[in-house]
């Protein structure tokens, strides 16, 4: 029974093996989806998907073997997404305001399988944004796809509710947030910032705290009965530099720097937290605030000799600088560079520090001959890209003593 769908995950690159597929088909056999598509839905994801990290991407097969939605065609919406998605309606409003809607919207009691034809058209047809009008998919216009609008019925895309009359909402993935390969949000920093609990130092005084996990171990190994343990409590040990690019080629990435800045100064991991800004390199000085303005800097040299070699740091940038501003004892075109290279500042950090990470929102994969800078970088230190994936790694990496 559904071998099919097997071989299809199997097919699609779903890591799922044959002991959890018999019991996937052990409990259809014992009836626990009751026959019901939906229940269907989330025994098939309980049994056969192991992470969160996953969801989205079952939910992709899922819909596409059983739906017949492809998975590439979800994929394209992302782009129809971005243009769906408006988060200023005030300046939308007086756009439409100066130009007429065109055409005819497509009459309301066209039925369902006519708009989903006609919806497919249009995806593969339009290749710029629209709003306004009763042709395309977009925004506030007379179209039965698209957001906003005032066609009732047709099928949602993206953007919020409005009439409350589609009869199919579309691109709307609920577990796109849980992939390992998304840019982080503040969400998922704290998510992921909450696993360094495990790292922290553990007090030399009596066990106090109760222990979760041992507890629910032994209660099953004793039969059922309550057995409860405890553990020492943690301590908060690590102390954290932070280096964080701003300015330039890393303005696209200023909401993503804040809401890394407030996850890690929210955390109750770290004994001490101390953030410092640069402008794509390190040189002599550091800036105290992210408008890197000349003045309002601490010297590099001060960092070194008040900030002891326990302090695990982290450089978050985009890497991308022109050779000169890395090699060059004048590279720093807003600052001083201290009679020496961005390039030497760097190794003296190296030096200084044992563990160091680079975060990198838009790493290129591989040694990227196109992005210099950055290729040597990554022989340099240990750069991750900006992802859930990469910071888990790179806090992983931080942590190990040796």
């Amino acid at each position: 029974m559904f071998i099919d769908f097997f071989y299809f995950m199997r097919e699609k690159g779903f890591d799922i093996s044959l002991s959890e597929w018999l019991t996937f088909t052990e409990a259809l056999d014992k009836g626990l989806c009751n026959s019901n598509f939906t229940e269907f839905y989330y025994v098939s994801r309980m049994i056969l998907v192991k992470s969160e990290a996953d969801f989205d991407k079952y939910d992709g097969i899922f819909e596409e073997y059983f739906k017949g939605i492809k998975m590439d065609e979800e994929d394209s919406i992302d782009k129809f997404l971005k243009w769906l998605n408006k988060p200023d309606f005030d300046e939308l409003q007086k756009e439409l305001a100066r130009n007429d809607l065109e055409g005819e919207a497509l009459p309301i009691d066209l039925d369902k399988e006519e708009v989903l034809k006609k919806y497919h058209e249009r995806l593969k047809e339009q290749n710029e944004e629209h709003n306004g009008g009763s042709q395309w998919i977009g925004t506030m216009g007379k179209s039965s796809f698209g957001n906003l609008g005032g066609h009732l019925g047709g099928v949602r895309i993206g953007g919020t509710t409005g009439y409350q009359s589609a009869f199919q909402v579309i691109g709307e993935r609920k577990f796109r947030d849980f992939r390992n390969d998304k840019l982080l949000d503040n969400r998922q920093f704290q998510t992921a910032l909450r696993r360094l609990r495990q790292f922290s130092t553990r007090l030399d005084i009596p066990k106090t705290e109760l222990d979760i996990d041992q507890t629910i171990d032994k209660t099953c190994n004793n039969g059922g009965c309550l057995q409860i343990v405890f553990d020492r409590p943690r301590k908060n040990a690590v102390k954290l530099l932070m280096l964080m690019d701003s300015g330039g080629t890393m303005i696209p990435y200023s909401n993503l720097l804040n809401e890394l800045f407030q996850s890690v100064h929210k955390s109750n991991h770290y004994k001490d937290v101390k953030t410092y800004y640069i402008h794509n390199c390190l040189y002599s000085k550091v800036y105290n605030t992210p408008e890197c303005e000349n003045g309002d800097w601490t010297d590099t040299e001060w960092l070194f000799k008040n900030l002891g070699s326990d302090y695990k740091v982290i450089i978050v940038g985009d890497a991308a600088m022109a050779p000169e501003e890395l090699y060059s004892t004048t590279g720093n075109y807003r600052g001083p560079n201290g009679g020496l290279s961005g390039y030497e500042w760097l190794m003296q950090l190296k030096k200084k520090y044992k563990k160091v990470v680079w975060l990198n929102p838009k790493m290129a994969p591989g040694d990227a001959p196109w992005r210099e800078a950055e290729t040597v970088l990554k022989h340099e230190f240990h750069m991750y890209k900006l992802t859930v994936d990469g910071l888990n790694q790179a806090m992983s990496y931080l942590m190990v003593s040796r």
